[in-house]
């Protein structure tokens, strides 16, 4: 049978896709497979603060690590944690390198082809961070305040919107010159994501500062192997609980600095 080059191209294409879900498969641990080995091995960046870190004496700290900790010490097992990149983190799931990503992944219709999703179990979100003495308890607080944002972000948008006249709002081009602004003191206020913001805190921290106000959020999701369904329940079993008995309510608030908040299914 002969085909024209763009059909042999169709069928290799549909071929390899097929490969592809039948090694996900394949490599996909299941429930009963981790409880056996007593480990679970879950993918999380550790360059991502809050949500993953690394600490003075060397160990992985952060929203993901604990929100990991919570799931493996619920399951019986031990925790494995696998250092992963955000471009890396879909691909070492369908590998069988992990179990779970919990990484402060987003959802969206793209990944949902390739991975399956828990419910929600932390916020990713933007906000206004300033120094601990300086008092910012609603937006008209801004009022007479230098606030430094990257010009045509979410952040900046949100700003716009939210902050009242006499806000004084400094534009810069990209994130360096925004966070500059900030920790030389040529601006009072950051608006930024959490993770940027986190990441400045720790670098800077005689600069004392912490979150103020909410600018945007989007819910975080773990990713499990696509048809893993037993796995998937057990998880979100785990993660229920924990939404009602406060446990990542505490991790919120510890590593956040905000409340978990109403987060969707």
């Amino acid at each position: 049978m002969h085909f024209s080059p763009s059909r042999r191209t169709t069928l290799i294409t549909m071929a390899a896709w097929g490969l592809g879900a039948l090694a996900t498969a394949a490599h996909a641990a299941p429930l009963s497979e981790i409880q056996a080995r007593k480990t679970l091995n879950v993918g999380i960046q550790t360059d991502y603060p809050p949500y993953g870190f690394i600490d003075a004496s060397l160990k992985p700290q952060g929203s993901d690590v604990a929100t990991a900790e919570l799931i493996a010490k619920q399951m019986g097992v031990k925790l494995n944690i696998v250092t992963v990149t955000s471009p890396a983190r879909i691909p070492a799931l369908q590998a069988g390198k992990v179990d779970l990503i919990i990484s402060s992944m987003g959802k969206n219709p793209e990944r949902e082809k390739v991975v399956d999703f828990s419910i929600s179990y932390a916020p990713f979100f933007s906000g206004i961070y300033a120094a601990k003495g300086l008092t910012i308890h609603q937006f008209s607080d801004l009022a007479g305040k230098s606030v430094a944002v990257t010009r045509g972000s979410l952040q900046d948008d949100a700003l716009t919107k939210l902050a009242p006249l006499g806000t004084q709002i400094k534009r810069f081009e990209d994130d360096t010159a925004t966070i500059a602004s900030f920790v030389t003191g040529q601006s009072q206020v950051l608006a930024h994501s959490a993770a940027v913001a986190g990441l400045t805190m720790q670098r800077n921290p005689k600069l004392d500062t912490e979150y103020k106000l909410l600018l945007t959020d989007v819910p975080c999701f773990i990713g499990v192997a696509k048809g893993n369904k037993e796995l998937l329940d057990q998880v979100n079993v785990i993660l229920r609980t924990a939404k009602a008995d406060g446990s990542l309510n505490a991790i919120s608030q510890k590593y956040l600095g905000r409340p978990l908040g109403n987060l969707p299914e």
